[in-house]
């Protein structure tokens, strides 16, 4: 699992959840609804979904994003959870989920908690990284490591719009919109910003790498990136987003 510095992640990475706000204009919250916020993160987007009125719980396997989140939210409920096997007494109308299901390659076991989750008619609502996410950043990482005689795995599930829609409906939920977009976003920090990045999410990607290397093996990836990915003084992260709307098959 990443290890999550929350301060950090909130000042330096902010694009994260603002980018977010898209998918809850998607989700189209509505008064009184019980929604699920899935990898809620330090809680910012469980704030916006709940200002619609409707009744939010912000779940995350990371217990600093969850305690971030409750200092910040008092008012709404937190729970410290696995994506993959969590329940609730209570159903929901839908699940809500921004840039967190592309850390679990175990998709299965996580479509399976949303899909009981659901009320029949429910909505499924989410974007994660799709194929060919960050691959220029992936590869160069590989490229830089493998010269230094390392093997480094990305961490990342990305799939295509047919991996994924499949996936839905072998789980009864069944897919009613679905879209993979480039989407090149802007890292914070100016000069820093990859270095920043790789930091913040790539702890895992790069942990095959020995610490005292890791510097040198990022300032070799920067210079292997510059060309393409730097323009007037900021790094530009090659994203491409998936976003679908699926909704729970009445059975």
């Amino acid at each position: 699992m990443n290890e999550w510095n929350t301060d950090s992640y909130d000042e330096g990475h902010s694009f994260v959840f603002e980018y977010g706000e898209g998918v809850v204009d998607l989700l189209e919250p509505e008064q009184g609804e019980r929604i699920l916020d899935l990898g809620c993160g330090t809680g910012h987007l469980t704030d916006r979904i709940a200002k619609s009125g409707a009744d939010t719980v912000g779940l995350d396997a990371s217990e600093e994003m969850v305690e971030k989140a409750q200092d910040a939210y008092p008012a709404y409920e937190f729970v410290n959870e696995d994506a993959r096997r969590f329940s609730f007494g209570d159903p929901f109308d839908a699940v809500f989920s921004n840039a967190a299901l592309h850390w679990i390659p175990e998709q299965d076991a996580v479509l399976d908690s949303v899909s009981d989750t659901l009320v029949p008619g429910g909505r499924f609502v989410a974007e994660l990284g799709g194929t060919g996410n960050v691959a220029a950043i992936i590869d160069a990482v590989r490229e830089e490591a493998a010269v230094r005689g390392y093997d480094v795995e990305s961490p990342w599930y990305f799939p295509s719009i047919g991996e994924y829609t499949s996936k839905l409906e072998s789980h009864d939920l069944e897919t009613r919109y679905a879209t993979l977009f480039d989407r090149p976003t802007e890292l914070d920090s100016g000069t820093d910003g990859l270095a920043e990045w790789l930091g913040m999410f790539g702890d895992s990607f790069l942990s095959a790498i020995p610490d005292d290397e890791q510097s040198a093996v990022i300032a070799s990836v920067e210079d292997r990136l510059r060309e393409d990915q730097f323009r007037d003084g900021t790094w530009i992260a090659d994203y491409r987003r998936l976003r679908v709307v699926a909704r729970k098959i009445h059975r």
